[in-house]
């Protein structure tokens, strides 16, 4: 694996049947989904409940670059850490490899929008939470 990586959160993903397209390789609307798991992973294990329940995240932008194919029955690894923060938004990137490879699969930067679940307002995201992140 990647040795930038060896401190970063990440998840194994199995790759399903129906992740497959007619191309008999997974569509790259579900890398897409695996990107939003891997940071709802990543979230869900650093947030104490009473933030989580506080707070909710929406997606302003996702960049996401397809290296190499991933085929039915493969696990998948991914890799999430955050990058730069500004009032409510901040970066998060997600590197998706071949579990067992060096093989990167797909990365994506995706830009986040902090909302007080209440509300429903962008919120300013606070040291406390940057600590957890």
């Amino acid at each position: 694996m990647a040795k930038e990586h060896l401190h970063k959160f990440n998840i194994d993903i199995k790759v399903t049947e129906a992740d497959i397209d007619a191309l008999g390789h997974v569509n790259n609307v579900v890398y897409l989904r695996w990107v939003q798991e891997v940071s709802a992973a990543h979230w869900a294990h650093v947030a104490p409940s009473q933030m989580q329940e506080q707070y909710l995240w929406v997606v302003l932008r996702h960049e996401i670059d397809f290296h190499k194919p991933a085929f039915a029955e493969d696990t998948i690894k991914g890799f999430t850490w955050v990058g730069d923060h500004q009032g409510a938004k901040f970066e998060r990137f997600v590197s998706l490899y071949r579990a067992g490879t060096d093989e990167l699969l797909a990365a994506a930067k995706t830009t986040w929008c902090l909302l007080d679940a209440r509300s429903m307002r962008p919120k300013r995201i606070e040291q406390e939470m940057l600590d957890l992140l």
